[in-house]
């Protein structure tokens, strides 16, 4: 990537406006921490929120930073990346990310921001400026994400019907109300470390654009640092508007039912982190829930409401692209 004269005030600037996306990615996905133990009332709002933003930071001290070496180098061409590119990629993916909050759509972050990096670099480039091997692969875990949470929550789910089959329901749930605080601490661990990344991969990128950090040298600790926090003060704030959603229109949850929708969803981000694969976490809770749903038999799912869900992450890249080409039109204008 060749060094661009970009002044430092623009740096600057995009760094802070990458840094509220990730706020907003946060405040947007808290639903998919906290759903669960807010609709079986294990936790209140406010205390169900708090729990998941430190969580959401604790994953700073565990996870190695693969994904955002993914997002930073494995998306679109390092070489075209300018200070425009990063201004259209990020302002694309947040206003996809205020509609589908501001309607109560439980849509992708993670994929908002990959539309955005692919519509701001087709603008400038062309396709011929994509990685296909990486932008293929984010695409095909649109869909095996949510398979992987439905199969291993709905198999969670069978182990512990099999498990508490003589247990009174009243002790079942005592247990599980302890349980879900695990799975659910587990899942945004998950979140913090698969999501939190995908901005220090875009925040990477710029600094390297600009020659302040290169391609051979770690990601500067202040970045990863600064995007963790941004991350869990986002959580903190909260998207009521999608736990409902995601709480009780797909599936009606009690506490062991929340535990394994939780776990099943949390090992899937711990695998998809763990080789560097950015997933939608929005996805996999969406999977996961059904996943166990149905494990009461296929009428105990509202698939359309699913199906609903399913055509806002359909729309989620190709819109946020749109939006991205647009803004990046506009930034070369004005920056």
């Amino acid at each position: 990537m060749d060094t661009l004269n970009i002044s430092l005030g623009v740096v600057v600037t995009l760094v802070i406006v990458a840094l509220l996306f990730d706020f907003m990615n946060g405040f947007h996905d808290a639903a998919n921490s906290i759903a669960t133990i807010v609709s079986t009332r294990v936790l209140k709002p406010h205390q169900a929120v708090i729990w998941a933003a430190a969580f959401n930071f604790l994953a700073y001290f565990l996870f190695q930073l693969k994904v955002a070496s993914t997002i930073g180098k494995g998306t679109i061409d390092p070489s075209i990346v300018d200070h425009y590119v990063v201004f259209g990629a990020l302002i694309g993916a947040i206003i996809w990310n205020i509609i589908t909050w501001y309607y109560g759509i439980p849509s992708s972050s993670s994929h908002a921001l990959v539309g955005g990096l692919v519509g701001a670099a087709i603008a400038k480039a062309g396709v011929g400026s994509l990685i296909s091997s990486g932008v293929l692969k984010i695409v095909a875990f649109i869909f095996v994400a949510p398979f992987l949470g439905f199969m291993i929550g709905g198999t969670l789910m069978v182990i512990v019907s099999w498990i508490c089959r003589n247990m009174a329901p009243r002790k079942v749930d005592k247990h599980f109300r302890r349980f879900q605080l695990i799975s659910a601490a587990a899942y945004s661990l998950g979140h913090g470390g698969n999501d939190a990344q995908k901005t220090v991969g875009i925040i990477w990128m710029l600094l390297i654009a600009a020659g302040i950090s290169t391609t051979s040298d770690p990601i500067p600790g202040w970045v990863v640092l600064c995007c963790y926090t941004a991350m869990g003060l986002g959580t903190m704030f909260g998207g009521w508007r999608i736990v409902k959603t995601m709480g009780n229109r797909i599936t009606k949850l009690n506490q062991a039912r929340g535990f394994c929708a939780n776990t099943g969803g949390a090992i899937t981000l711990f695998l998809a982190t763990a080789f560097g694969i950015p997933v939608s976490t929005t996805h996999t809770i969406t999977g996961a829930i059904a996943g166990v749903g149905s494990t009461r038999g296929a009428r105990a799912v509202r698939w359309g409401v699913a199906g609903g869900i399913v055509w806002a992450w359909v729309l989620t890249i190709p819109c946020s692209a749109a939006m991205a080409a647009l803004a990046w039109y506009i930034g070369s204008l004005i920056l």
